[in-house]
């Protein structure tokens, strides 16, 4: 059985996600201010929400639609990222990115962009 399959891993993974939740970055409640309770679009978000072994910030299962809030730890990671954003589009998700900067300073912008991008059929 694969690591991600087994029950046991769903457990510590859940668990992750649930401290993950308790403790958001600003940028991350800031969006999700916005994007809870089926706030943008009558889209439900699930925040910070495991699909298969690793975690996306903000998730529209309705539309497949990831969206990611990078900080500045991810200008160290770019090759761990592309890795991780080609296993989520190999799942046909759709993922979108934006900087804590963008949704701190920008973020009419940011909801515009993620409107637009349920709004868009998959294909």
């Amino acid at each position: 059985m694969p690591w991600s399959s087994h029950p046991r891993s769903w457990k510590i993974l859940k668990g992750r996600a649930r401290a993950m939740r308790h403790k958001p970055t600003p940028a991350e409640a800031k969006l999700w201010e916005s994007l809870r309770g089926s706030r943008l679009n009558g889209f439900n978000f699930r925040r910070q929400h495991a699909i298969g072994i690793y975690f996306v910030d903000f998730y529209a299962p309705a539309a497949k639609l990831i969206v990611e809030v990078d900080g500045p730890v991810h200008e160290s990671q770019i090759e761990r990222d592309a890795e991780r954003q080609s296993y989520l589009e190999a799942g046909r998700y759709r993922v979108i990115r934006f900087t804590n900067e963008q949704v701190l300073t920008q973020i009419d912008s940011v909801l515009g962009a993620i409107s637009t991008a349920l709004a868009t059929p998959r294909i």
